[in-house]
C-alpha cells in the first residue's frame, strides 16, 4: 500500500482525519504549497488533478517554470577522504564521479 497518488510527474500525499471524516493531501517535493482534500478517493483524487492543473495553468500565465521534484540533481556532502577515493575509482575506471554514485546507490536500493 502507499499513501500518495501520481499525476503528470507530481506525488501528492494521502491522509485521513477520522475526526473530520476528510481525506486530505498536499503536493510532495516541491516548494510551493499546494494542498487539496475530498469527501471519499474520488473526490480526492480529482481534487489533487485540478490542484496540479491550476497550479500549472498559473505558472503558464505567469510565464514562470513550474516547480518541479526530482530534477535528477543533488548535492551529497561525505567526508573529503571518501570524496577522493571515489574520483580516484572513477578515473581508474574511464567513467564520472555521477557514474559512480548513480550505480551504488541504484545497487544498494536494489538490495533492499
Amino acid at each position: 500500500m502507499k499513501n500518495f497518488m501520481e499525476y503528470k510527474g507530481y506525488q501528492g500525499a494521502v491522509h485521513y482525519s477520522d475526526e473530520d471524516q476528510i481525506f486530505f493531501g498536499k503536493v510532495m517535493f516541491i516548494r510551493p504549497l499546494l494542498s487539496y482534500e475530498g469527501s471519499d478517493v474520488t473526490s480526492l483524487r480529482e481534487a489533487f488533478h485540478q490542484a496540479i492543473d491550476d497550479y500549472l495553468e498559473l505558472c503558464e500565465q505567469q510565464g514562470k517554470p513550474p516547480d518541479m521534484p526530482f530534477k535528477g540533481t543533488f548535492n551529497v556532502r561525505t567526508k573529503p577522504e571518501l570524496h577522493r577515493r571515489i574520483v580516484t575509482y572513477a578515473e581508474e575506471h574511464d567513467t564520472t564521479l555521477n557514474s559512480v554514485v548513480t550505480q551504488a546507490l541504484e545497487r544498494y536500493l536494489a538490495q533492499r
